[in-house]
C-alpha cells in the first residue's frame, strides 16, 4: 500500500518536478528548462574526439559537444540519421593582445616646440609599424594616438632637439598627456646652453600607464627655459613607441 502511495505521489508531482530545473537558484527563468546560476564557475560540455563524436548513435538535431581534436564547440545542424557537425561561431571580446605595438617617427623639422603653451610633439610622421590599426588609431594632423582597448601600456619617447635661434639657455620639457591631462613625470633633460656649440640635446620618456578604451594620448612639450626656436633635429631622429602589456 505504501509503495502504491509513493508511485501515485510521484506521478502527480512529476510535471512540477521536471517542468524546470534550477541549479543554485530556486527561481529558474520561465523561458528556460534548465537555469544554472553561478558567479564563479562555468558549464563544462561533454568533451569528445571526432571519432567519439561520430560514434554517437542517432545524435539529435541540436546536440552540442566540445570537440577536443579541433578545440571548438560543435552542434548537429542536421538530422540524427545524417548528422552535420558545425562549429559555433565565436566572436572574440578583444581585438588586441599583449605585445602588440606601434612605432612612429618624425618628419617635421620646422615646428617650434619651445612655446609658452604646450603643443603636441609632432612625432607621428612616419609609421615604422602598427601591429593593430584598430587598437592604435593615429591622428598625424593633431599628433595623437587613440587607444581603443582598456589595459596597461608601456610608452617610450625619444626626442632629438636642436636650437635654431641665437638665444641661450633654452630647456623644453615634455610629458605624456591622456585626454589633455598630464600623466607621469616630466622629461627635463633638454637644456641647451648654446656656448661652445652646445646646440643639441635629447628628451626621453619611459612610462607604464593604465588606459581606458577611447583614451587619446599625446606627447606634450613646452618651454621651461629661455624663449627662442627649438626644432626636432632631423627627420626620423624622434620616435614614439607604445605596447600593450596587459
Amino acid at each position: 500500500m505504501k509503495k502504491i502511495f509513493f508511485q501515485i505521489a510521484f506521478i502527480c508531482l512529476s510535471p512540477f518536478v521536471f517542468a524546470q530545473v534550477g541549479i543554485n537558484t530556486s527561481n529558474p527563468d520561465q523561458s528556460a528548462i534548465l537555469d544554472i546560476d553561478s558567479n564563479e564557475k562555468g558549464v563544462l560540455l561533454p568533451r569528445l574526439t571526432s571519432a567519439e563524436r561520430d560514434a554517437i548513435i542517432n545524435p539529435a538535431n541540436g546536440l552540442i559537444i566540445y570537440n577536443t581534436d579541433s578545440d571548438e564547440i560543435q552542434i548537429n545542424t542536421n538530422t540524427s540519421a545524417t548528422p552535420n557537425w558545425e562549429a559555433l561561431s565565436i566572436t572574440a571580446t578583444s581585438t588586441a593582445s599583449p605585445g602588440q605595438s606601434t612605432k612612429y617617427s618624425n618628419v617635421d623639422i620646422t615646428t617650434n616646440i619651445n612655446n609658452n603653451t604646450a603643443i603636441h610633439l609632432p612625432v607621428f610622421g612616419l609609421a615604422e609599424w602598427n601591429d593593430n590599426t584598430s587598437l592604435y588609431v593615429i591622428d598625424n594632423v593633431n599628433h595623437t594616438v587613440t587607444v581603443n582597448e582598456t589595459g596597461r601600456y608601456e610608452i617610450l619617447v625619444n626626442a632629438s632637439i636642436i636650437s635654431t635661434s641665437t638665444s641661450a639657455r633654452k630647456a623644453p620639457e615634455m610629458y605624456i598627456s591622456v585626454n589633455g591631462t598630464q600623466v607621469g613625470s616630466f622629461s627635463s633633460t633638454g637644456y641647451m646652453r648654446r656656448a661652445n656649440g652646445h646646440e643639441e640635446t635629447t628628451l626621453n620618456l619611459n612610462e607604464v600607464i593604465q588606459v581606458n578604451a577611447g583614451d587619446v594620448i599625446s606627447i606634450d612639450i613646452l618651454r621651461a627655459g629661455n624663449t627662442g626656436a627649438v626644432n626636432l633635429r632631423s627627420s626620423g631622429s624622434t620616435n614614439f613607441y607604445i605596447e600593450k602589456i596587459l
